[in-house]
């Protein structure tokens, strides 16, 4: 039997309910279409409605076929039993470019809207850009107040049903909401019980933005992740006097902190492992115990975009 996520209402977005955990389809290496197609079905059998993509993941197609698929098959029985979010690249970052590019990550996914369109990072990127880290002169900052007019076309064409952001800092956030008519309704940010975001947590929900973890488990196996969650003595030990894995300790611990989550495994036992964390809770002590973790980020600006001064400014802030 499928399991059931709860879900967190947005009351900035007409009601919009977000389940708490969402699949994410980035895979490194790439998964291939056929693999993640695959593997997004066997998503849905288990349980999860919330998916995660991006235009740069390359994985809009086969999320979309996999939506068909289970219609055909009868696993869900409308498109709006499903929440599904993608995200603007940076090469698109420009206020004409928002619209053509929403509407290409709806042919991809072969929808006719969205729930969540997000800025995927605070920059723009030179058309010229093929690979990463980028050259200095192919990295501009965001013009926030027209392209966050671009975002809001999305929303008000009915091409999505809410608008947010991804990577953003408190700073990046203030600008934002200085000239929004619809303020962002979340900010997808690496977050984890090795890097809380305590206070960029704290600044949105003063704001009523709801975060979205992504990274929950450390992103292992990926060149930008590592072992670091997984492999925490201290969750392990969590995990083993709750007869539960560290990853089920992390979800859950990010659960506990009103937090929502992008986990991505094509393992069909893990996959419903990370859905199994609502029947159960963590003890104050071993909260306690996850709050006093030693601090480190993972993904940083610099490491994916290069080491310029401006990238390595954003990356001091929010600590």
């Amino acid at each position: 039997m499928a399991a059931a996520v709860p879900g967190v209402n947005l009351s900035s977005c007409d009601g919009l309910t977000i389940p708490v955990i969402a699949m994410g389809t980035s895979s490194y290496p790439p998964a291939g279409p056929e693999k993640t197609k695959a593997a997004i079905i066997e998503a849905i059998k288990a349980g999860y409605r919330h998916f995660d993509t991006a235009f740069v993941y390359r994985t809009e197609q086969p999320l979309g076929e996999a939506i068909a698929e289970a219609l055909r098959l009868g696993l869900i029985k409308s498109r709006d039993e499903l929440y599904i979010s993608s995200k603007l690249w940076c090469s698109s970052a420009e206020k004409d470019l928002i619209v053509p590019a929403i509407q290409m990550s709806l042919r991809n996914l072969q929808l006719d809207y969205l729930d969540m369109y997000l800025i995927h990072w605070p920059l723009k990127l030179s058309e010229e850009v093929r690979q990463m880290p980028a050259k200095k002169e192919h990295i501009f900052p965001l013009d926030m107040k027209s392209v966050w007019e671009g975002m809001e076309e999305c929303k008000n064409l009915g091409l999505t049903k809410a608008i947010g952001v991804s990577n953003f800092t408190s700073k990046q956030l203030e600008e934002i909401l200085s000239t929004a008519k619809i303020p962002p309704a979340v900010n997808q940010v690496e977050m984890n019980p090795l890097w809380h975001q305590k206070k960029l947590r704290e600044f949105c929900k003063a704001k009523g933005i709801h975060v979205i973890a992504y990274s929950p488990l450390g992103a292992s196996n990926t060149k930008w992740g590592d072992n670091r969650i997984l492999g925490c003595d201290v969750l392990e030990e969590i995990a083993k006097a709750k007869g539960k894995t560290a990853a089920q300790i992390a979800l859950r611990w990010l659960y506990e902190q009103g937090v929502s989550s992008v986990a991505k495994s094509f393992n069909k036992e893990r996959m419903k492992q990370n859905l199994e964390i609502f029947d159960w809770c963590l003890t104050e002590e071993e909260s306690n115990k996850i709050s006093q973790l030693p601090q480190r980020k993972g993904i940083t600006f610099a490491s994916i975009f290069g080491p310029h001064d401006w990238l390595l400014e954003i990356d001091s802030e929010d600590k």
